[in-house]
């Protein structure tokens, strides 16, 4: 009995350990998007930067296609994933000096905030929706 009872202790000391390890990680990583740059600013600082300043470009249609491009990730994430996906539209629409955002803004920040890991799902996603990507496979290498 008490070895048993032994046993069910280290087994719960290994679980919590476990799950404390990879929230931590989880925290470590998001600490870091905080930290400040060369420039004084952080990561979501010009994340912010970049949806604010494009509030007035986004129309209805682009709007629409963004909620269409976050759709494949899972739903707990969507808020943060369509946050930083629209910063990155944002800033290539700035970048351009583009009076509103349209499809090949999106599909451009699309590609390019997705981490080059997921870009075999990205394009299997984007191929399923039919979506033509082909001006921005240089974005892919």
């Amino acid at each position: 009995m008490n070895s048993a009872f032994m046993w069910f202790i280290l087994f719960w000391v290994f679980v919590l350990i476990t799950f404390m390890s990879i929230g931590g990680y989880f925290m470590f990583r998001k600490f870091m998007k905080v930290l400040p740059k060369e420039d004084g600013k952080s990561k979501l600082d010009w994340q912010n930067y970049y949806v604010e300043s494009s509030r007035h470009m986004w129309t209805e249609e682009s709007k629409a296609f963004l909620d269409l491009l976050v759709d494949p990730v899972p739903a707990p994430f969507r808020d943060i994933a369509r946050h930083s996906i629209a910063a990155s539209i944002a800033q290539v629409a700035l970048e351009k000096q583009a009076s509103s955002i349209t499809h090949d803004h999106c599909i451009e920040g699309y590609i390019r905030a997705t981490p080059k890991r997921d870009y075999r799902s990205l394009t299997s996603y984007l191929d399923k929706q039919q979506i033509d990507y082909s001006a921005f496979k240089h974005l892919l290498q």
